[in-house]
């Protein structure tokens, strides 16, 4: 339908009624069903699938092959990689209907999932939280935090542009640094939180272009 305000290629299906923002694409053999919720600036890939109750923010990047299922909830600029598994109940089984305990699964503001990576039913990934591909996370992931391995253990703290973060020579114990946009982050208690920027806020349009090679400089003249 040309009226769209959203991108739909011919061999997507649309079930109506259902939102779907301005500016977002969807993409070859998708299946968006009637009440699901997509919002601004999205892009599905090749085969994705978003259930009826699904709610899906601005911004989002899904890759080909995931399923977004009922009871699953995606907050803004979340990325999620190629064949990443949600799933929505702890314990199917086929003879047994379950629809009304689907488990609550929330992917916050900026998270990534990586390649065929499983988030089991009921889990929550923290703002910025990076799961690495091929992880299974079994259990809340915090903010900022590198989920690794499987079942998956965290691994380290990432950056909002998603790198590791490390202290920087002469900063205080507990700061740490993003090598590519040079803000700085604070360690405490086992938790993570940007000292330039707050977690909710949408990165400014000149901080959201990569630089490149960031390696071969040194942000606001600091470095390891």
């Amino acid at each position: 339908m040309s009226d769209r305000p959203f991108f739909a290629h011919p061999s997507a299906c649309i079930d109506e009624p259902c939102s779907i923002g301005e500016g977002t694409q969807i993409w070859h053999f998708c299946h968006v069903m009637a009440g699901a919720r997509i919002g601004r600036g999205c892009v599905l890939g090749q085969n994705v699938f978003v259930a009826a109750s699904a709610v899906i923010g601005d911004g989002v990047r899904i890759q080909n092959n995931v399923s977004v299922y009922d009871g699953t909830e995606i907050e803004d600029d979340v990325f999620l990689g190629p064949s990443a598994v949600l799933t929505n109940l702890e314990n199917p089984r086929a003879s047994i209907r379950r629809r009304a305990f689907f488990a609550r699964t929330l992917l916050r503001r900026g998270a990534t999932v990586g390649a065929n990576a499983t988030v089991v039913a009921g889990v929550t990934i923290g703002r910025h939280a990076f799961v690495a591909a091929g992880a299974v996370v079994t259990r809340d992931a915090p903010d900022y935090a590198l989920i690794m391995g499987v079942p998956g253990r965290r691994a380290g703290w990432m950056s909002r542009h998603g790198h590791r973060l490390t202290q920087a020579k002469g900063d205080p114990e507990g700061v740490l640094w993003c090598p590519e946009s040079g803000y700085r982050y604070q360690l405490g208690d086992g938790q993570v939180r940007c000292l330039d920027l707050d977690e909710d806020a949408p990165l400014p349009p000149a901080e959201a272009v990569a630089t490149a090679p960031y390696r071969a400089f040194r942000p606001r003249g600091r470095g390891p």
